[in-house]
């Protein structure tokens, strides 16, 4: 099997070895070190996809990050198969499998290219002049039920797998003082320079090569080195560096704020048969002191007529295929630009036995060396020449030139057979990290391009993607950008020296927007994002109906927001935009550079939260206890709670019967552990909780507890719990189970934006205690014997009060606290002894016949003294006043969070919902949770109900159904009854006060 545009020689594969693979079910070979994209085209293979809207034939057009077109499948079966990867990206590999994707039936045969004939109705914004049908016609019905379906049939390239993913992804936190991304000569200078001061340095790059452009120099050395062996030489001397990080197949996909950059490193992606349990992919979350940014460049295309057939590609893109990958973009080419990058690549396809047809230089006077070298190798060389159009079906078979005169008008050329055709806009520095960074650009009106101006964070830039190109001075940037970057670090690194390059061109000139091709701009379809198939006319288009802002034009047009990010469109799109407007490109302005710049997947996100870690499983230290002793568990968040602990014979309602019972007759252990714990510390801690908390905590004793309870910002309840001021400057917070998270961030918000006058410090401690609860008349009884240091009779510690000590020998916080209504103790021990401690308060619990109980016991204990729980009787519209808490809101103090919000007329009017309890008429009847109530057994249909049940139990201490329930005016309303529909009918309801069980809350003290 050959490979007809194979060239003879050059190129860094492995020509000793060789690759089976397919394409569409073709098989094709290729060598190590080559792309699919370098494969294909050595195989003769050009079509390679089709575009998003018309459809239309498309090949590979660059060769990298940037490539717009050749969007492929890769299945590695056993539902390991990617969408939209790109050909230049993906690495060759014995028995690859890709599809083009896009088409139907056929790549070569698409029924979708039929979108070209309608393309005059599928111009700009088409979607929202379209799909408007007839007045008499609802607009919403139209498009839900005939637009919409058929416009999401056709989204889309790719097709998202429908197998869970097999892979696995992982991820690591680095630190360092220098990070450099992109390993062209700038970035190999700087992680030179950098490495030399003996700090920690990373150096990545998306490449599965270091080396970027100078992969594919032939001509120049540094250092006295060719270009390639300097590579290989400054790679080893960095791999000798202890402290030195190389990272190929890592895309720097996100830069934040304090210098923390986001890594995608493929792993495995490159490997025919990877091991299974190796990771794919690894997300790299970096800190780094500095910052260096060697990006590079990407080559612009020239927009003309026809200018996206397959054979058409960036001329750099082909002269890379040539001298690092061994292939011909064609076997006749012609060559156009504005940019000396057409000499360059017509000087290697003439030594690689390819025919030059013309170079078409759009400059009136070309001039350097390559220009020279070029005349005198005999290659046709037309100057102030454009392509006005292109011939051929699924690949280039003649392209159009046009002289333009010294008058700016338009002389028509000739039709020149070729096979391809290399183009050079000129290049585009890579500034999207910087942007990214917050940094602000600066425009070059002379090269035409956007360049780093005012860096936002530590971080410098060098290299092509600062706007230096000439190859010397590029690796002189990269040297002293690199031993700038390490002193600013902290670190002593040798002065950077002046590099010794030679044989090196700089090469000049570049253009963007719509060349001047003489046809019918109307009609040309002169495309300037490939993939999304926006053309010159769509973005002149937008300018005629009335948009200024470059950001309306990419929504209006869909220019930029393709999978490549508008890397090879945003630059002209800009330039035509400023020509239609009559301004410049700066006035015009950028559209912004979001992350990922290249796309990454969702499983490196996801990294190893998948399947039973999507999300983390929690355990108390005593939940194997629980296991032990036949606990049924519960999930509360992400933990495992014991819900009830069954005896034999016993369903879940007959062991929380026995277990309510024998809590309020002797005692009760239950693992509180869930509870969110935060420390607040500082001198300022008190008034931090006074602004946080609805009640006043500047005279709290060190020593006591109390009820505290969080508004947010509107003055609706956010969360609860009991909490003991320790010492002066120090507070144990405790929050609801699910609440522990937000309650923390909502505490860092407030220190962080609005009390920054606060010297306060916040910590979580929920995972650093266990927690066990000890309820009912004997509680005391039972920790006595275990309590070091601490007296714990009724007088020396009242209900709510906390004291720290000992208990087994073990460091306690002891809280005098009850959610049950008796007598009752927290037991605070370190998670390390929670087990521990907890059997041998069992061993004491024994004595008296206490039981282990479960959550469900302890919210029908609750709930018999009517005590709420955050998020069951609240909902997120309830204020303190509605469910009896008004007591709880200080009013002397002068502000709060949700204070101003309490004062609003809607907040404060009659009606609003109330918490008050329910009594059936049958007592044996227990409501359903969320219910509504009605006045009437059977309302009018409509009929708003008056609230809902918020809990429902059975009650073993007053024998009988008990419930709490939210209703409009409810505590003027008791005695009234109501009725609560249920599936069997209506039950009738009294209304009564929410305290079902020792009103006068005497057993709380024993």
């Amino acid at each position: 099997m050959t490979q007809p545009f194979r060239a003879s020689a050059g190129g860094r594969i492995d020509r000793a070895a060789t690759l089976g693979f397919s394409f569409d079910g073709q098989r094709l070979l290729g060598h190590p070190g080559d792309t699919l994209a370098s494969a294909l085209l050595a195989n003769g293979v050009h079509l390679m996809g089709r575009s998003f809207k018309y459809h239309r034939a498309r090949g590979v057009l660059a060769a990298g990050s940037e490539e717009p077109n050749a969007l492929v499948d890769i299945d590695r079966g056993n539902g390991r198969s990617a969408p939209n990867l790109r050909a230049t990206q993906v690495e060759l590999f014995e028995g690859l499998q890709a599809k083009s994707q896009n088409r139907w039936p056929s790549l070569r045969f698409d029924i979708g290219a039929i979108n070209g004939l309608a393309s005059p109705l599928l111009g700009a914004g088409f979607y929202y002049k379209t799909f408007m049908g007839p007045s008499f016609i609802p607009r919403a019905a139209l498009w839900t039920k005939l637009f919409e379906p058929v416009i999401r049939q056709a989204a889309g390239l790719g097709h998202a797998p429908k197998l869970p993913d097999p892979d696995r992804y992982t991820n690591s936190f680095a630190h360092c003082e220098v990070l450099v991304v992109g390993s062209g000569p700038a970035g190999l200078a700087a992680a030179q320079s950098a490495a030399a001061s003996g700090g920690r340095v990373i150096l990545c790059d998306e490449q599965s090569e270091f080396g970027g452009s100078l992969l594919s120099e032939t001509e120049a050395t540094i250092e006295g080195l060719p270009a390639q062996d300097w590579v290989a030489q400054t790679l080893a001397d960095l791999a000798r560096h202890e402290r030195v990080t190389l990272l190929p197949r890592t895309q720097a996909f996100g830069y934040f704020a304090q210098n923390y950059v986001a890594l995608a490193q493929r792993l495995t992606d490159h490997l025919a048969s990877p091991d299974p349990d190796a990771p794919r992919e690894k997300l790299w979350q970096v800190r780094a002191k500095q910052v260096v940014l060697a990006t590079g460049a990407h080559e612009r295309p020239l927009v003309f007529p026809d200018n996206d057939r397959p054979g058409i590609m960036l001329a750099g893109a082909a002269h890379t295929y040539l001298t690092r990958y061994g292939v011909m973009p064609g076997k006749r080419v012609v060559i156009a630009g504005a940019h000396d990058e057409i000499y360059r690549t017509a000087l290697a396809c003439e030594a690689a036995g390819v025919e030059v047809a013309l170079i078409a230089d759009m400059r009136r006077s070309p001039e350097g060396d390559l220009y020279d070298r070029a005349r005198l190798d005999g290659l046709v060389v037309s100057p102030a020449t454009t392509i006005a159009g292109t011939s051929g079906a699924l690949r280039i078979d003649s392209a159009t030139t046009a002289r333009v005169r010294p008058d700016g008008s338009i002389l028509k050329g000739d039709s020149i057979r070729c096979d391809a055709l290399l183009m050079s806009g000129g290049l585009t520095p890579s500034v999207h990290l910087f942007s990214q960074s917050r940094g602000k650009l600066g425009f070059d009106p002379e090269s035409q391009m956007y360049l780093p101006a005012a860096p936002a964070q530590a971080q410098l830039s060098a290299g092509a993607c600062a706007g230096v190109f000439d190859l010397r001075h590029v690796v002189e940037s990269g040297y002293a950008a690199g031993a700038s970057a390490a002193r600013a670090a902290g670190l002593t690194t040798p002065e950077p020296h002046r590099a010794a390059v030679t044989g090196a061109v700089q090469m000049r000139g570049g253009f963007a927007g719509e060349v001047a091709h003489g046809g019918d701009a109307a009609r040309a379809k002169a495309f300037v994002d490939f993939q999304n198939d926006v053309t010159a006319k769509d973005i002149r288009l937008a300018a005629r109906e009335g948009f200024r802002s470059i950001e309306h034009i990419k929504r209006y047009t869909t220019n930029g927001m393709a999978t490549d990010q508008g890397k090879t469109s945003n630059i002209n799109a800009l330039a035509i935009a400023a020509q239609a407007l009559g301004k410049t490109m700066p006035e015009v302005g950028l559209t912004t550079f979001r992350q990922p710049y290249t796309p990454v997947t969702f499983g490196l996100f996801a990294g190893h939260a998948r399947g039973d870690l999507f999300d983390p499983l929690r355990k108390t230290p005593m939940h194997d206890w629980a296991v032990e002793n036949g606990a049924v568990f519960e999930d509360v968040g992400q933990w495992k709670r014991a819900h009830f602990f069954p005896q034999r014979g016993e369903d879940m309602h007959a062991a929380v019967k026995r277990e309510c019972r024998i809590v309020r007759a002797r005692a009760g252990l239950f693992d509180a552990t869930t509870l969110g714990k935060i420390e607040v510390v500082g001198p300022d801690a008190a008034e931090f909780m006074n602004r946080l908390y609805t009640n006043a905590w500047t005279k709290l004793e060190p020593g006591r507890c109390r009820y505290g309870l969080m508004l947010n910002e509107a003055g609706f309840i956010m969360d609860d719990g009991v909490i003991g001021r320790l010492a002066p400057d120090r507070f144990h917070v405790t929050t609801t189970t699910g609440g522990a998270a937000r309650v923390l961030h909502h505490m860092e918000d407030y220190l962080q934006t609005e009390f920054m006058d606060l010297q306060v410090w916040l910590t979580s401690v929920t995972e650093q205690w266990a927690v066990i609860a000890v309820q009912g008349p004997c509680a005391r009884d039972i920790i006595a014997p275990l309590v070091e240091g601490i007296d714990v009779s009724a007088a020396a510690m009242p209900h709510m009060s906390v004291r720290e000590g000992r208990i087994c020998g073990v460091p306690a916080r002891l809280f005098r606290v009850s959610f049950s209504g008796e007598l009752g103790y927290e037991v605070n021990v370190p998670s390390d002894y929670g087990r521990a401690v907890w059997e041998a308060l069992w061993a004491q619990g024994a004595k008296v016949e206490a039981c282990a109980y479960g959550t469900e016991t302890m919210h029908v204990l609750r709930a018999e003294k009517g005590y709420i729980i955050v998020g069951q009787e609240t909902d997120g519209t309830v204020i303190p006043d509605d469910v009896g808490l008004g007591w709880a809101v200080a009013k002397s103090k002068p502000d709060f969070v949700g204070k101003r919000s309490l004062l609003m007329p809607d907040l404060a009017a009659p009606g609003r919902k109330q918490l008050v309890g329910l009594l059936t008429t049958d007592p044996k009847t227990v409501l359903e949770e969320g219910a509504q109530i009605v006045a009437a057994a059977n309302p009018p249909k409509g009929t708003p109900a008056l609230g809902h049940v918020t809990s429902a139990y059975w009650s073993e201490a007053a024998q009988r159904s008990i419930a709490l329930a939210l209703v409009a005016g409810g505590r003027a309303r008791m005695g009234e009854t109501l009725h609560v529909p249920m599936p069997d009918g209506a039950v009738e309801v009294k209304l009564a006060e929410p305290v079902f069980y020792d009103k006068d809350g005497g057993r709380i003290n024993g």
